[in-house]
């Protein structure tokens, strides 16, 4: 196994040189990588092509532009986050002020998935700079062609003692973990994302674990169904259902069924009509595990494969319950599963029952079922009338709770996340107030009137 110990000490040795720590030079890094996504935007979309067959479009929208946009948003925003922010100091401590500091934790490790190889990769980086960080990139090896450029890149354009890439499988990322880091960031499942935070828990490295889950969709009877069947459409079957927050599962009430369904497979249709051009899953080993699914229920739209190209339809599947293998864990592809239910209360007390979802879509116009359904269920995040949209806002910290994950990240949501708040307390020299030392007379019946 090879050994990243004297990647992680040169880090560490340039971290408390001070200098990540300066505005200007957070700045400046920022807008390097910002000058490198740009000048390499034509690489990057094929090696996106490459690894997923992404269109230029998808690769544009869900990761390149994404990330130009989250860099934008934190250097326009970073100097006032920098700054000590000045909190109210009580009676107690009068002639004292109080301040919270955000400073840096040094050297980070960030485990990138493969579904969106870039954005999952530098929007973390994003916020380890921008906290004055050091980091170490760990990309997947199931999109090789991606991380291969995503390396070449950052050793071009940054020093290995500030931002390192390191290249290679599951051996790579266990001999990463068995160093000591100041902070972990990993994105992924369920399973590995437990065996990240028992390495953590070795050195007490602080973590944030953005997971997954089967995050439910519920459509009601009085939801704009059109509009839900597009939004629907698109959420799910955006990058071949490959998206940690898509809509996992349907929950549509039995009155509107069928009406719903017909304008959903107009909308599959409308928007992604083309097998050849639709992104390609990730690998045999996934593409096997979700031609199994297909045999769950019955196929109402879709259910063609390639298994060669590696390519399934965008298929909904209905007559579905939950024993179903389908229903089991999260899938992870083009396929949805659709139940029906009469009462959304049926609904909350189902999905109450299963583990926390990373996000729930609710499509409703009644205040009231929007309001049942976000005030009884935890989930990380979501939508009401819309599906994945909640992540593209700088201003929305995304995340899970539970076992969908822990923390969050996204425009300051990402400094925070990087950054330790550190409190000081500085007290006044020109009196002192004595009752608080156990010398003082009647010292204990002063100081309980005091703090009462």
């Amino acid at each position: 196994m090879e050994n990243y110990k004297a990647l992680v000490e040169k880090q560490r040795a340039y971290f408390l040189t001070g200098k990540t720590k300066e505005l200007e030079f957070r700045i400046k890094a920022l807008e390097k990588l910002r000058q490198v996504v740009q000048s390499h935007e034509v690489e990057l979309t094929g090696a996106l092509k490459a690894d997923l067959n992404k269109s230029e479009f998808d690769a544009y929208a869900t990761e390149i532009g994404f990330i130009l946009h989250e860099i934008r948003f934190v250097i326009k925003h970073l100097k006032s986050w920098m700054k000590p922010q000045k909190v109210k100091t009580p009676m107690t401590h009068i002639g004292s002020v109080s301040m919270i500091y955000p400073e840096p934790y040094g050297v980070s490790l960030i485990i990138a998935p493969w579904n969106y190889p870039f954005q999952l990769a530098v929007a973390p980086l994003i916020g380890a700079i921008a906290a004055g960080n050091c980091a170490i990139l760990k990309p997947s090896e199931l999109t090789p062609t991606t991380s291969a450029l995503l390396a070449g890149l950052i050793h071009d354009h940054f020093q290995e003692e500030y931002i390192a890439v390191v290249e290679g499988d599951v051996a790579t990322s266990q001999a990463l973990l068995a160093e000591r880091f100041d902070y972990i960031f990993f994105t992924g499942s369920v399973p590995v994302g437990k065996v990240i935070m028992e390495a953590a828990a070795k050195n007490l490295t602080p973590v944030t674990l953005e997971l997954g889950g089967k995050s439910p969709c519920i459509v009601d009877e009085k939801a704009n169904l059109k509009l839900a069947a597009k939004r629907i459409a698109w959420g799910k079957f955006l990058n071949a259902g490959q998206t940690c927050i898509a809509p996992d599962y349907l929950y549509v009430q039995k009155s509107i069924k069928e009406p719903f369904l017909l304008l959903l497979k107009e909308a599959i249709a409308d928007m992604f009509g083309e097998i050849e051009t639709y992104t390609r899953i990730v690998s045999e080993r996934h593409f096997l595990r979700l031609q199994e699914f297909l045999q769950d229920g019955l196929i109402y739209v879709g259910g063609g494969s390639d298994q060669n190209a590696l390519k399934i339809e965008p298929t909904v599947l209905t007559n579905v319950t939950w024993d179903d293998r389908v229903m089991a864990d999260e899938i992870f592809g083009p396929i949805l599963p659709v139940l029906e239910f009469e009462d959304i209360e049926e609904v909350i007390r189902e999905i109450q029952e299963k583990p926390n979802p990373l996000a729930l879509y609710v499509f409703s116009e009644s205040n009231d079922v929007q309001n049942k359904v976000i005030n009884h269920i935890s989930f990380g995040g979501g939508c009401i009338n819309d599906t994945i949209y909640h992540i593209t806002s700088p201003y929305l910290p995304f995340g899970g709770v539970g076992s969908s994950g822990i923390g969050a990240y996204h425009g300051k949501g990402s400094f925070d996340t990087f950054s330790h708040e550190k409190s000081v307390l500085k007290q006044t020299t020109k009196f002192d107030i004595p009752f608080r030392y156990p010398n003082v007379k009647d010292g204990l019946k002063k100081i309980k009137m005091f703090l009462k």
